[in-house]
């Protein structure tokens, strides 16, 4: 027996959903299944306006468009990220000013952000890693200060929160992702939410190809016409279906999913063999440890449980902890490699690839994700 990294989970209601999205008769997108996912977001989250997307990466993209982003504008964004975040941008012509992680998390230090800040600077993306939230609170009076837009890559943060406010909440934007490794998921799939009201009406005509479609739909003009640039960034009601039954189920899948975030965070720290997880397995993990110094996150670092890492203190001692998982059926992972190192990065902003950022390099060398999905139960025969 092989334990995965992830296992995208079921809830045995979304070939349901799907069936009832095709007996509608309305299954190319922006019908009822995505109007119950939106309204899901606005009503539960607070979010002002949600447009369910294709993808994380479309709603980036769509983000970048909404903020008129032109070739020579700034866009700050930290250097440990997934490379969507700064494609983005990069596509409509910024530049990408990189900033470090903080000593001890991810994401980026907010400590650096003004000495990045030049009058070419557009936008600010803050990336909640594993769910857990940046400062925001100092983030949005940089910002408001210097007049920049934020967009929150909240990708990871689903039922993440700030002092009380959602993730995603925030922020003039926010993206979020419901790909198959995220806490909800509908395979490929992401969420744009618009939280400054004079951006609403402009993303609506992006999100349905520049045109004023949905503005028809509500009966509020006679016709509809090409008014604007944007493209196909809205999901299919197949997809929208598949989401709804996730959604349903939101409350289960994340007490599951922190039960085992705890049980590894009791383990690696407390040594306590929790009985969420199985003792063949966690005993696994030890004998794969040992001799590899390492540390975890600490507990308030749970946020939404959508992922677990180790740190270890020397890049080829993650390698050998990899490798004796691997041995043992037990699949984990790297994560980001960071972007100002990456031959793209050289190639476009050279300036940006001779910076030395750390902590950034730090986690990209010496951090490992372990298995976390719903189905990670007692398993007493793993190998």
């Amino acid at each position: 027996m092989t334990i995965p990294f992830n296992k995208p989970y079921l809830t045995g209601k979304e070939l349901t959903y799907i069936q009832e999205a095709v007996n509608l008769g309305k299954i190319s997108g922006n019908g009822e299944f995505t109007r119950r996912c939106q309204d899901f977001f606005e009503n539960r989250y607070g979010f002002h306006k949600c447009l369910l997307t294709t993808s994380c990466t479309d709603a980036l993209e769509m983000a970048a468009i909404l903020l008129d982003i032109q070739p020579g504008d700034e866009v700050i964004l930290p250097s440990f990220t997934f490379v969507s975040s700064a494609n983005a941008f990069v596509l409509r012509g910024a530049k990408i000013v990189f900033i470090d992680s903080k000593p001890d998390h991810p994401n980026l230090d907010e400590s650096l952000l003004e000495e990045l800040i030049t009058p070419k600077t557009k936008a600010i993306v803050v990336v909640h890693y594993g769910g857990l939230a940046c400062e925001m609170e100092r983030i949005m009076d940089i910002a408001e200060r210097h007049n920049l837009f934020v967009v929150e890559d909240a990708a990871q943060a689903i039922d993440s929160f700030y002092k009380g406010k959602a993730l995603g909440g925030i922020g003039h934007l926010a993206c979020f992702s419901f790909h198959e490794t995220k806490n909800i998921q509908c395979g490929e799939g992401g969420m744009l939410v618009v939280n400054d009201p004079d951006l609403v009406k402009r993303a609506e005509i992006i999100w349905e190809k520049g045109t004023d479609r949905a503005a028809f739909f509500r009966g509020e003009i006679d016709k509809y016409g090409w008014v604007d640039v944007g493209s196909s960034f809205l999901p299919s009601e197949v997809t929208a279906a598949f989401l709804w039954a996730q959604l349903e189920n939101l409350d289960m899948i994340q007490d599951r999913r922190m039960e085992i975030w705890d049980a590894y965070f009791q383990f690696f720290n407390e040594g306590n063999q929790n009985q969420k997880l199985s003792s063949d397995f966690l005993g696994l993990l030890q004998k794969a440890s040992e001799g590899l110094p390492f540390h975890t996150a600490e507990r308030e670092y749970q946020a939404n449980a959508h992922l677990f890492y180790l740190i270890f203190d020397f890049p080829e001692d993650r390698s050998r902890f990899a490798q004796r998982l691997k041995e043992n059926h037990i699949l984990s992972v790297f994560h980001y490699q960071s972007l100002h190192r990456s031959r793209l990065a050289k190639a476009y902003f050279p300036d940006q690839s001779l910076r030395v950022l750390p902590n950034s390099d730090r986690f990209s060398d010496s951090l490992i994700r372990l298995p976390l999905f719903y189905e990670l139960t007692p398993l007493p025969n793993v190998p």
